[in-house]
């Protein structure tokens, strides 16, 4: 008999994994409010998960750690996937900037130019 916590357990990874990671902008938020309220309801079955653990169940947990590389990967992708954006976007930023101010970053030691000639 598998205690009803790991299959609560099982049923939120699983979960995890069969949501679409898309670089949809549109639905990044969603996506992010979804997959922290999956982990806010695992971070909460976990304290009620603890040994002795019959035969069964250490089969089960087997699997759940199997499947816990899975989420771990799948979970880092989008990771990276947003901090490109992030840095694509600051580096948009930083080309505008430069466009509409391109003496912005020129080196201002003190000399005297003179305009008038």
């Amino acid at each position: 008999m598998i205690r009803p916590e790991l299959m609560k357990w099982k049923d939120a990874t699983d979960r995890l994994l069969a949501l679409s990671i898309s670089n949809d902008d549109d639905h990044r938020d969603a996506m992010i409010v979804s997959i922290e309220a999956i982990l806010d309801e695992r971070e909460q079955l976990q304290p009620s998960i603890k040994p002795p653990f019959s035969a069964e169940e250490e089969a089960f947990g087997k699997e759940l750690v199997a499947q816990e590389s899975k989420v771990a990967v799948k979970l880092e992708s989008y990771l990276t996937a947003i901090r490109k954006d992030l840095s694509t976007s600051q580096t948009k930023k930083d080309s505008v900037r430069s466009y509409v101010n391109p003496y912005s970053k020129v080196a201002r030691d003190g000399t005297f130019y003179d305009t008038k000639q």
